[in-house]
């Protein structure tokens, strides 16, 4: 039986009311996570998850904090790349942070690691020239720098 015009189907009604309910909520999450701080160079946007304080707060006693913000570091210099891999990282840390699953102490994934190796060799580029060697790692022998314990 076709319905008449002008009258919703339950199908049509029950996806509509799906998609708000995910728009609602993912719109509240969005805002309650402080989302938009995201997109920003702002430092302190990364500890709005409780768990990334302490790397705030070395940061805040290392070197690196008058010259470089976390997006310096923890992101490639392209507008591209950047916001690619600010999503991915996003992802991940509001996956683990939201179900908890993630290790006492923070570490780098091998993809979030190489970025970080390229941005100091990028930095640095003036000391690194002479003695640079791609299997020597800079986090190897300076991974407290960024984030003074």
């Amino acid at each position: 039986m076709k319905a008449s015009r002008g009258i919703a189907t339950v199908p049509a009604l029950l996806a509509t009311a799906v998609l708000g309910a995910a728009a609602g909520i993912g719109g509240y999450t969005f805002v309650y996570a402080k989302g938009g701080s995201y997109a920003t160079d702002d430092a302190t946007a990364c500890a709005n998850c409780h768990v990334m304080q302490s790397h705030l707060d070395g940061w805040r006693r290392g070197p690196h904090h008058a010259v470089a913000t976390c997006n310096d570091c923890h992101t490639p210099s392209g507008p591209v790349s950047k916001y690619v891999v600010k999503a991915l990282n996003g992802w991940h840390h509001s996956s683990a942070f939201t179900t908890g699953d993630y290790p006492d102490e923070i570490q780098l994934r091998p993809s979030s690691r190489d970025v970080v190796e390229g941005q100091c060799r990028k930095c640095h580029a003036d000391l690194v020239a002479a003695i640079d060697d791609a299997e020597v790692s800079c986090i190897r022998c300076h991974a407290s720098v960024g984030h003074l314990r």
